[in-house]
């Protein structure tokens, strides 16, 4: 190491000894001086919260904006704002007034200068908390923010037939209850109870509008005001104080109405929220409650619906999670279960809606509904600037098809698409003629029992000549059995299939008879089996209606029931056994066996398929409704009836002396025979040359 080295290192090390010799000493003294300043109460303002200058600014402006004018003693002009806990004046610079905390009333003075003496820290933060709250609630909500506190209450609009529950908090309907409806169902499908209908309530639906201003002000956070105005109307509103309010007028008829009147009405609010926004928001969610035992057909007949304005009925996917937007005018939404629906119909169509739909995998909620829709053009001038009707009610096909009248929509609002009736054809068979025949019996016949027997009855008079002529056609395939017997004996193996067929054909023709002529009329028949699969589960009148040992035609007729998740079993069989399912399975299997004793041969895999088939409708139907089971099992039990008349009426011997003296008779063969026969003769052209072909290749 050199000597500069060595020199540079001495005067760093001496330079360290300097400064650290001139540094203050704290002794244990100091500690306990400061300890003692903070434990007698010497303000610390560190220790305390505080307004930003930012934040004393917006304070200052909201006091200005939203507080009352006045004038001191001194004539100096002065704004008093009251805003839940706070109590703050503003003169010129100076502010002053309480925050209450706790009980106390705090002074602004010692709140801001951090008197820990005087208020403390925790209830010096609390204080500054609320004054802040309040300050960024007014920022949003300008003058409406008064009503962001207060105390609940209910009012009550009640008739006949519905009665409902309207909360000051939110101003909007929060339980709906149907007074002539009853549910029986429980998650325990054990447990035997019976409670009226409530298609919602609580915080399970939440109605929202958003007023139009430059913060948007939601009414689900606000506290109204109850006025009765009368026995059937209510007024939730927003007094703004000089006449001025904002307000939700409700009105349900007397008398067996569904129907509410929803009025959004106002008073001189143009001056108060000088807002140019036109925009409208309406914000509806909705968890739709169980009511029925069966949930499997329950959630498939639940889903959001709605109409465009002028146009068709569409819904979102009642089977999955599913979201949709549309842009076009929509005229009304319905969040709609099996049996009941609310349906939100605007008087002047939503110019843009969002729809939401997730399934709830739980016991008593189906589905988490959400609409988001917006009406343009509101007007602040306006007494009335918006309407709406609420329908909450059942899906009963003729209160639906008469809302129109009652809503005075201008247009078809087709309401009656709520009830899944089938695709188009059989759609048009349920309107037309199954719901005109089932509410004309209905109108006179109490028991919806007898009436299933009825139009059971009348749909096979309806039906009695395509089934007599299926029949006619049977007798003449078993009369011909034999022949074909020995057809088939005469010319059997594959080599012989194409002229086994041509002489099989040609003693149909012969005789008159067809194959077909037997599976047509079936085809016809099926349409209505088909719309009466749709209407039954869909028919509301058979809700809460017993007959023999059901007494609930719209559910299953359960005789045995259990609790408990079984895989497989419990998701697509159900916890319960339905009797009129099992009646219906057991005569399938009877008809099944009299029809194959009809048929001339049948394929023993075929056979077996055939008896099969009723225990797939067994797992099937056994957790449809009881009705749609009691009707089929009459049906099936009308048909068996049926054929053995027709055995005692159709004697084979007339049936085959018919045909004996119809075969005497020159028959002019029909287009399709003869098309047939024309391609028989081609098949067999063509397998003629290639067995030439395979002959020639062989001698090669």
């Amino acid at each position: 190491m050199d000597k500069n080295t060595l020199n540079g290192l001495l005067m760093m090390l001496a330079v360290f000894l300097i400064f650290m010799w001139l540094q203050p000493k704290h002794t244990d003294s100091d500690s306990n001086t400061e300890s003692e300043r903070t434990s007698q109460g010497t303000p610390v303002a560190a220790l305390a919260d505080s307004l930003s200058p930012t934040e004393h600014e917006w304070l200052v402006k909201n006091i200005v904006d939203n507080g009352v004018p006045e004038t001191l003693s001194d004539s100096t002009r002065a704004y008093r704002l009251t805003q839940g806990p706070v109590n703050l004046t503003l003169a010129g610079d100076s502010i002053w007034g309480t925050v209450e905390v706790d009980g106390d009333k705090l002074a602004w003075g010692d709140i801001t200068r951090g008197d820990i003496k005087k208020v403390g820290i925790d209830r010096q933060r609390k204080a500054i908390a609320a004054v802040k709250a309040m300050s960024e609630s007014l920022g949003r909500y300008g003058k409406f923010s008064r009503f962001l506190g207060g105390s609940d209450s209910k009012v009550l609009l009640e008739n006949d037939v519905l009665k409902l529950e309207l909360s000051a908090k939110s101003g909007s309907i929060t339980r709906a209850e149907l007074k002539k409806y009853d549910t029986e169902y429980s998650s325990d499908e054990t447990e035997k109870r019976k409670e009226k209908v409530v298609i919602f309530e609580g915080d399970r639906n939440r109605f929202n509008f958003q007023l139009p201003l430059p913060q948007p002000v939601e009414t689900a956070d606000l506290c109204f005001t109850p006025r009765q105005l009368n026995d059937s109307t209510v007024l939730m509103a927003l007094d703004m104080g000089d006449g001025a309010y904002w307000g939700m007028e409700y009105t349900l008829p007397k008398g067996e109405s569904y129907v509410v009147r929803l009025r959004i009405v106002q008073n001189a609010m143009a001056d108060i929220v000088q807002s140019n926004a036109r925009n409208l928001g309406l914000d509806w969610q909705q968890d739709l409650h169980r009511q029925e035992k069966g949930r499997m057909f329950e959630e498939r007949n639940s889903g959001i619906y709605y109409k465009f304005a002028g146009g068709s009925v569409e819904h979102l996917s009642e089977s999955k999670n599913d979201r949709e937007e549309r842009q076009s005018k929509v005229r009304w939404i319905a969040f709609k279960n099996q049996f009941f629906s609310t349906v939100m119909i605007a008087d002047r169509p939503f110019n843009t809606a969002d729809f939401s739909s997730e399934v709830i995998k739980g016991q008593d909620y189906l589905k988490s509904m959400t609409a988001a829709a917006v009406v343009n053009d509101y007007d602040w001038n306006s007494g009335n600037p918006v309407n709406f009707h609420l329908f909450i009610g059942p899906n009963l096909y003729p209160l639906l098809s008469h809302l129109d009248k009652e809503v005075e929509a201008g247009e078809d609002l087709k309401m009656t698409k709520l009830i899944p009736l089938g695709w188009s054809l059989f759609r048009w068979i349920n309107t037309g003629v199954i719901i005109p025949v089932f509410t004309f019996l209905g109108k006179f016949i109490s028991n919806y029992g007898i009436i299933i027997l009825l139009l059971t009855i009348f749909i096979k008079l309806v039906l009695f000549p395509l089934t007599y002529k299926s029949y006619k056609s049977q007798a003449k395939m078993r009369v011909l059995a034999p022949d074909i017997k020995a057809i088939n004996d005469k010319y059997p193996g594959a080599e012989n299939a194409m002229i086994r067929q041509q002489k099989t054909m040609a003693l149909y023709s012969k005789a008159g008879a067809s194959p077909m002529s037997g599976c047509l009329p079936m085809l016809l028949q099926m349409p209505i089996l088909f719309a009466m699969f749709s209407f039954f589960p869909s028919c509301i009148e058979l809700r809460g209606q017993s007959f023999l040992w059901a007494h609930d035609l719209s559910a299953p007729d359960a005789i045995i029931s259990w609790s408990g998740n079984i895989p497989f079993i419990t998701e697509y069989f159900g916890n319960h056994i339905s009797l009129f399912c099992l009646l219906m399975t057991a005569t399938n299997i009877i008809y099944t066996y009299i029809n194959m004793q009809n048929q001339p041969s049948t394929m023993p895999g075929m056979k077996w398929m055939m008896y099969l088939m009723p225990l797939f409708f067994l797992v099937f139907f056994n957790n449809y409704a009881a009705g749609l089971s009691y009707y089929y099992f009459l049906s099936l039990l009308i048909t068996i009836i049926q054929t053995y008349a027709f055995r005692y009426i159709i004697k084979e011997e007339d049936v085959r002396k018919a045909m004996a003296e119809a075969s005497k008779k020159p028959r002019k063969k029909s287009g399709f025979m003869a098309r047939l026969e024309e391609m028989q003769r081609q098949q067999q052209a063509m397998l003629r040359e290639q067995q030439k072909q395979q002959q020639r290749g062989g001698k090669r």
